[in-house]
Protein backbone atom coordinates (compact mmCIF):
# COMPACT_ATOMS: atom_id res chain seq x y z
CA UNK A 1 0.00 0.00 0.00
CA UNK A 2 1.05 3.58 -0.62
CA UNK A 3 1.22 4.30 3.10
CA UNK A 4 4.70 2.26 2.56
CA UNK A 5 5.99 4.72 0.80
CA UNK A 6 5.08 7.84 2.86
CA UNK A 7 8.50 9.57 3.17
CA UNK A 8 9.84 12.72 5.31
CA UNK A 9 11.10 15.66 2.96
CA UNK A 10 14.26 15.34 2.59
CA UNK A 11 17.26 18.28 3.61
CA UNK A 12 19.91 17.22 1.65
CA UNK A 13 22.98 19.82 0.91
CA UNK A 14 21.17 21.70 4.17
CA UNK A 15 23.94 25.10 5.16
CA UNK A 16 22.61 28.28 6.43
CA UNK A 17 18.87 29.09 6.46
CA UNK A 18 17.00 32.41 5.83
CA UNK A 19 13.26 32.47 5.47
CA UNK A 20 11.23 33.51 2.42
CA UNK A 21 7.90 34.99 3.40
CA UNK A 22 5.08 35.87 0.75
CA UNK A 23 1.48 37.06 1.41
CA UNK A 24 -1.18 33.95 0.61
CA UNK A 25 1.51 31.05 1.23
CA UNK A 26 -0.10 27.84 2.76
CA UNK A 27 3.69 26.45 3.50
CA UNK A 28 6.39 28.30 5.45
CA UNK A 29 9.73 27.79 3.46
CA UNK A 30 13.30 27.79 4.01
CA UNK A 31 15.96 27.96 1.86
CA UNK A 32 19.60 27.34 1.59
CA UNK A 33 21.89 30.80 0.84
CA UNK A 34 21.62 29.60 -3.19
CA UNK A 35 17.93 28.92 -2.57
CA UNK A 36 17.66 25.60 -2.44
CA UNK A 37 14.30 23.81 -0.84
CA UNK A 38 15.20 21.91 2.28
CA UNK A 39 12.02 22.35 4.22
CA UNK A 40 8.42 23.09 4.54
CA UNK A 41 6.01 23.38 7.16
CA UNK A 42 1.89 23.19 6.76
CA UNK A 43 0.14 25.78 7.91
CA UNK A 44 -3.52 27.20 7.52
CA UNK A 45 -4.09 28.13 4.13
CA UNK A 46 -5.58 31.77 3.66
CA UNK A 47 -9.35 30.07 3.66
CA UNK A 48 -8.58 28.48 7.05
CA UNK A 49 -8.30 25.35 5.60
CA UNK A 50 -5.59 23.01 7.81
CA UNK A 51 -3.31 21.16 5.03
CA UNK A 52 -1.98 19.20 7.08
CA UNK A 53 -5.37 17.48 7.64
CA UNK A 54 -5.94 17.53 3.68
CA UNK A 55 -3.31 15.68 3.27
CA UNK A 56 -3.94 12.81 5.15
CA UNK A 57 -7.17 12.88 3.50
CA UNK A 58 -5.49 12.47 0.16
CA UNK A 59 -2.98 9.62 1.33
CA UNK A 60 -6.31 7.98 3.21
CA UNK A 61 -7.56 8.08 -0.36
CA UNK A 62 -4.97 6.92 -1.93
CA UNK A 63 -4.17 3.78 0.41
CA UNK A 64 -8.07 2.51 0.82
CA UNK A 65 -7.81 2.74 -2.97
CA UNK A 66 -4.62 0.64 -3.41
CA UNK A 67 -6.68 -1.83 -1.16
CA UNK A 68 -8.42 -2.60 -3.98
CA UNK A 69 -5.85 -2.79 -6.98
CA UNK A 70 -4.06 -6.36 -7.40
CA UNK A 71 -1.53 -4.95 -10.33
CA UNK A 72 0.99 -2.63 -7.26
CA UNK A 73 -0.58 0.77 -8.81
CA UNK A 74 -1.48 3.44 -7.26
CA UNK A 75 -4.14 6.83 -7.32
CA UNK A 76 -0.54 8.64 -7.14
CA UNK A 77 0.59 9.11 -10.23
CA UNK A 78 -2.81 10.13 -11.22
CA UNK A 79 -3.18 12.74 -8.78
CA UNK A 80 0.23 13.58 -10.31
CA UNK A 81 -1.29 13.88 -14.14
CA UNK A 82 -4.22 15.37 -12.63
CA UNK A 83 -1.91 18.30 -11.43
CA UNK A 84 -0.69 18.27 -14.07
CA UNK A 85 -3.39 18.58 -16.79
CA UNK A 86 -4.93 21.21 -14.84
CA UNK A 87 -2.26 23.38 -15.27
CA UNK A 88 -1.03 22.73 -18.56
CA UNK A 89 -3.57 24.13 -20.62
CA UNK A 90 -1.33 27.87 -19.63
CA UNK A 91 -0.94 29.99 -22.80
CA UNK A 92 1.83 32.69 -22.13
CA UNK A 93 0.74 35.26 -24.54
CA UNK A 94 -2.70 36.04 -23.34
CA UNK A 95 -2.16 34.70 -19.64
CA UNK A 96 -5.15 32.30 -20.36
CA UNK A 97 -5.47 28.44 -19.15
CA UNK A 98 -3.69 27.09 -16.14
CA UNK A 99 -5.01 25.69 -12.97
CA UNK A 100 -7.33 28.45 -11.57
CA UNK A 101 -10.39 27.62 -12.34
CA UNK A 102 -10.65 24.09 -12.34
CA UNK A 103 -11.90 24.26 -15.26
CA UNK A 104 -10.88 20.19 -16.08
CA UNK A 105 -14.37 19.40 -14.06
CA UNK A 106 -16.15 21.09 -17.37
CA UNK A 107 -16.41 20.41 -21.10
CA UNK A 108 -14.36 21.17 -23.48
CA UNK A 109 -11.14 20.33 -20.46
CA UNK A 110 -13.25 17.40 -19.67
CA UNK A 111 -13.35 15.40 -22.76
CA UNK A 112 -9.99 16.09 -23.99
CA UNK A 113 -8.35 13.06 -25.64
CA UNK A 114 -5.22 14.01 -22.82
CA UNK A 115 -7.56 14.20 -19.97
CA UNK A 116 -9.13 10.51 -20.68
CA UNK A 117 -9.32 8.81 -17.77
CA UNK A 118 -8.96 11.69 -15.06
CA UNK A 119 -12.51 11.41 -13.95
CA UNK A 120 -10.89 8.39 -11.78
CA UNK A 121 -8.96 10.98 -9.96
CA UNK A 122 -11.60 13.90 -9.76
CA UNK A 123 -14.32 11.17 -8.34
CA UNK A 124 -11.80 9.88 -5.77
CA UNK A 125 -11.13 13.73 -4.24
CA UNK A 126 -14.63 14.91 -4.16
CA UNK A 127 -15.37 12.99 -0.71
CA UNK A 128 -12.01 15.80 0.57
CA UNK A 129 -13.81 18.55 -1.08
CA UNK A 130 -17.38 17.97 0.87
CA UNK A 131 -15.03 17.87 4.12
CA UNK A 132 -13.05 20.65 3.53
CA UNK A 133 -15.25 23.25 1.43
CA UNK A 134 -13.42 25.77 1.73
CA UNK A 135 -10.87 24.56 -0.56
CA UNK A 136 -11.21 25.28 -3.77
CA UNK A 137 -11.69 22.25 -6.36
CA UNK A 138 -8.25 24.07 -8.13
CA UNK A 139 -6.50 24.09 -4.47
CA UNK A 140 -7.21 20.67 -4.25
CA UNK A 141 -6.53 18.52 -7.38
CA UNK A 142 -3.08 20.97 -7.37
CA UNK A 143 -2.17 19.88 -4.11
CA UNK A 144 -3.14 16.05 -4.59
CA UNK A 145 -0.44 15.80 -7.06
CA UNK A 146 2.12 17.73 -4.30
CA UNK A 147 1.22 15.42 -1.75
CA UNK A 148 1.70 12.30 -4.21
CA UNK A 149 5.26 13.37 -5.31
CA UNK A 150 6.44 14.30 -1.54
CA UNK A 151 5.04 11.21 0.02
CA UNK A 152 6.50 9.19 -2.32
CA UNK A 153 9.89 10.27 -1.45
CA UNK A 154 10.05 12.88 -3.77
CA UNK A 155 11.36 16.65 -3.25
CA UNK A 156 9.10 19.35 -1.79
CA UNK A 157 7.01 21.58 -3.68
CA UNK A 158 6.66 24.79 -2.85
CA UNK A 159 2.54 25.23 -2.86
CA UNK A 160 0.39 27.77 -1.77
CA UNK A 161 -3.85 27.83 -1.96
CA UNK A 162 -5.91 31.07 -3.22
CA UNK A 163 -6.93 29.55 -6.61
CA UNK A 164 -10.50 29.98 -7.58
CA UNK A 165 -13.06 27.76 -8.86
CA UNK A 166 -15.16 28.79 -12.21
CA UNK A 167 -18.77 27.75 -12.95
CA UNK A 168 -18.24 26.62 -16.00
CA UNK A 169 -15.93 26.14 -18.83
CA UNK A 170 -16.76 28.64 -20.81
CA UNK A 171 -12.85 30.23 -20.63
CA UNK A 172 -11.27 26.96 -21.72
CA UNK A 173 -9.32 26.62 -25.19
CA UNK A 174 -12.01 25.06 -27.40
CA UNK A 175 -9.41 22.24 -28.77
CA UNK A 176 -6.40 19.84 -26.97
CA UNK A 177 -3.69 22.19 -26.38
CA UNK A 178 -1.90 19.47 -23.65
CA UNK A 179 1.32 17.84 -24.87
CA UNK A 180 0.90 14.51 -26.94
CA UNK A 181 3.05 11.43 -26.85
CA UNK A 182 3.19 10.67 -30.01
CA UNK A 183 3.32 13.23 -33.67
CA UNK A 184 4.27 10.36 -36.08
CA UNK A 185 7.89 10.76 -36.10
CA UNK A 186 10.33 11.87 -33.55
CA UNK A 187 11.61 14.91 -35.35
CA UNK A 188 8.09 16.31 -35.36
CA UNK A 189 7.23 14.96 -31.82
CA UNK A 190 10.70 16.74 -30.48
CA UNK A 191 9.36 20.19 -31.64
CA UNK A 192 5.87 19.28 -30.48
CA UNK A 193 7.02 19.08 -26.83
CA UNK A 194 8.69 22.34 -27.44
CA UNK A 195 5.85 24.01 -29.30
CA UNK A 196 3.57 23.08 -26.04
CA UNK A 197 6.25 23.88 -23.42
CA UNK A 198 7.63 26.82 -24.90
CA UNK A 199 3.66 28.09 -25.00
CA UNK A 200 4.02 27.86 -21.06
CA UNK A 201 7.36 29.52 -20.69
CA UNK A 202 9.18 26.77 -19.96
CA UNK A 203 12.74 25.75 -21.29
CA UNK A 204 14.43 22.88 -22.92
CA UNK A 205 15.53 21.91 -19.24
CA UNK A 206 12.55 22.39 -17.20
CA UNK A 207 10.93 20.10 -20.49
CA UNK A 208 13.19 17.25 -19.46
CA UNK A 209 12.63 17.85 -16.11
CA UNK A 210 8.87 17.71 -15.95
CA UNK A 211 9.02 14.79 -17.93
CA UNK A 212 10.33 12.80 -14.85
CA UNK A 213 7.19 12.87 -13.34
CA UNK A 214 6.48 9.67 -15.71
CA UNK A 215 8.68 7.96 -13.08
CA UNK A 216 5.32 7.61 -11.28
CA UNK A 217 2.14 5.80 -12.30
CA UNK A 218 1.17 4.01 -15.63
CA UNK A 219 -0.29 4.08 -18.89
CA UNK A 220 -3.96 2.17 -19.01
CA UNK A 221 -5.77 0.73 -22.07
CA UNK A 222 -8.98 1.99 -21.25
CA UNK A 223 -7.37 5.86 -20.10
CA UNK A 224 -4.41 6.47 -23.01
CA UNK A 225 -4.80 3.64 -24.97
CA UNK A 226 -1.38 3.05 -23.62
CA UNK A 227 -0.22 0.05 -21.17
CA UNK A 228 2.32 -0.10 -18.46
CA UNK A 229 4.50 1.55 -15.97
CA UNK A 230 7.67 3.47 -16.93
CA UNK A 231 9.45 2.06 -14.04
CA UNK A 232 9.47 -0.88 -11.50
CA UNK A 233 8.76 1.05 -8.76
CA UNK A 234 5.78 3.29 -10.38
CA UNK A 235 4.88 4.12 -6.55
CA UNK A 236 7.97 5.76 -5.97
CA UNK A 237 9.45 9.01 -6.59
CA UNK A 238 13.18 8.99 -8.17
CA UNK A 239 15.37 9.33 -11.18
CA UNK A 240 14.38 5.63 -12.52
CA UNK A 241 12.59 6.64 -15.47
CA UNK A 242 16.15 8.61 -16.78
CA UNK A 243 18.39 5.72 -16.05
CA UNK A 244 15.73 3.56 -17.90
CA UNK A 245 15.92 5.82 -20.89
CA UNK A 246 19.66 6.07 -20.57
CA UNK A 247 20.30 2.24 -19.73
CA UNK A 248 17.81 0.47 -22.09
CA UNK A 249 18.24 3.14 -24.57
CA UNK A 250 19.59 0.37 -27.15
CA UNK A 251 17.30 -2.21 -26.09
CA UNK A 252 13.39 -0.04 -26.36
CA UNK A 253 11.68 -2.09 -28.97
CA UNK A 254 8.15 -1.36 -30.67
CA UNK A 255 5.53 -3.25 -28.61
CA UNK A 256 4.07 -5.85 -31.00
CA UNK A 257 1.93 -8.00 -28.45
CA UNK A 258 0.44 -8.21 -25.20
CA UNK A 259 -0.79 -10.73 -22.99
CA UNK A 260 0.23 -13.23 -25.80
CA UNK A 261 -2.39 -11.28 -28.42
CA UNK A 262 -0.92 -8.39 -31.09
CA UNK A 263 -1.10 -5.19 -29.76
CA UNK A 264 -3.41 -2.95 -31.18
CA UNK A 265 -3.29 0.22 -28.99
CA UNK A 266 -0.95 3.28 -30.46
CA UNK A 267 2.66 2.89 -31.04
CA UNK A 268 5.05 2.59 -27.74
CA UNK A 269 8.15 0.75 -26.65
CA UNK A 270 9.36 -1.80 -23.98
CA UNK A 271 12.18 -2.87 -22.67
CA UNK A 272 13.25 -6.72 -22.90
CA UNK A 273 10.83 -8.06 -20.11
CA UNK A 274 7.52 -6.51 -21.85
CA UNK A 275 6.84 -4.92 -18.38
CA UNK A 276 7.77 -1.40 -18.47
CA UNK A 277 7.13 0.87 -20.99
CA UNK A 278 8.27 4.65 -23.10
CA UNK A 279 6.22 6.20 -24.93
CA UNK A 280 7.53 7.95 -28.14
CA UNK A 281 7.66 11.39 -26.47
CA UNK A 282 9.91 9.79 -24.04
CA UNK A 283 12.19 8.50 -26.51
CA UNK A 284 11.98 11.92 -28.34
CA UNK A 285 14.01 13.04 -25.18
CA UNK A 286 17.04 11.34 -26.43
CA UNK A 287 16.71 12.42 -30.25
CA UNK A 288 17.24 15.71 -29.89
CA UNK A 289 20.67 16.36 -27.85
CA UNK A 290 19.57 19.45 -25.67
CA UNK A 291 16.89 17.01 -24.27
CA UNK A 292 19.69 14.16 -24.11
CA UNK A 293 22.29 16.28 -22.00
CA UNK A 294 19.16 16.47 -19.59
CA UNK A 295 18.11 13.12 -19.79
CA UNK A 296 21.68 11.88 -19.10
CA UNK A 297 21.97 14.87 -15.96
CA UNK A 298 19.62 13.64 -14.27
CA UNK A 299 20.17 9.84 -14.68
CA UNK A 300 23.71 10.52 -13.11
CA UNK A 301 22.09 12.76 -10.13
CA UNK A 302 18.89 12.25 -8.23
CA UNK A 303 19.40 15.53 -6.71
CA UNK A 304 19.85 17.71 -9.34
CA UNK A 305 16.89 16.26 -10.76
CA UNK A 306 14.82 17.24 -7.67
CA UNK A 307 16.03 20.52 -7.22
CA UNK A 308 15.08 20.79 -10.65
CA UNK A 309 11.52 19.04 -10.72
CA UNK A 310 10.38 20.47 -7.46
CA UNK A 311 11.32 24.11 -9.54
CA UNK A 312 9.24 23.59 -12.51
CA UNK A 313 6.80 21.76 -11.11
CA UNK A 314 5.93 24.14 -8.79
CA UNK A 315 6.10 26.97 -11.68
CA UNK A 316 3.62 24.51 -13.52
CA UNK A 317 1.16 24.61 -10.59
CA UNK A 318 0.91 28.74 -10.47
CA UNK A 319 0.44 29.52 -13.67
CA UNK A 320 -1.86 31.80 -14.90
CA UNK A 321 -2.61 32.36 -11.40
CA UNK A 322 -4.09 35.90 -9.90
CA UNK A 323 -1.91 35.58 -6.92
CA UNK A 324 -1.29 38.94 -4.82
CA UNK A 325 1.13 40.96 -6.33
CA UNK A 326 4.62 39.67 -4.31
CA UNK A 327 7.13 38.06 -6.06
CA UNK A 328 6.85 34.27 -7.41
CA UNK A 329 9.15 32.34 -5.50
CA UNK A 330 10.93 30.61 -8.42
CA UNK A 331 12.29 33.89 -9.42
CA UNK A 332 14.22 34.18 -6.72
CA UNK A 333 16.71 31.72 -8.50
Amino acid sequence: MFNAFRHTASTRGIQSFAPIAATGFALSYYYTQDFQVVHAKEETSKSGVDLKKVREAILDVIDADAEKRSDGSSLAGTFIRLAWHSSGTYNAKDNTGGSNGARQRFDPEASFGNNAGLHVARKALEPIKAKFPNLSYADLYTYSGVVAVEEAGGPTIPFRTGRQDFDSGETSSKTDVLPNADMGSRVHTVQHLRDIFYRMGFTDQEIVALSGAHTMGRGYTDRSGYWGPWTNAETTFNNEYFRLLVLVEERWSPKLTHKGKPWTGPDQYEDATGQIMMLPSDLALLADPEFKKWVEIYAKDSDRFYTDFSKAFAKLLELGVPFPATKPWYQFW
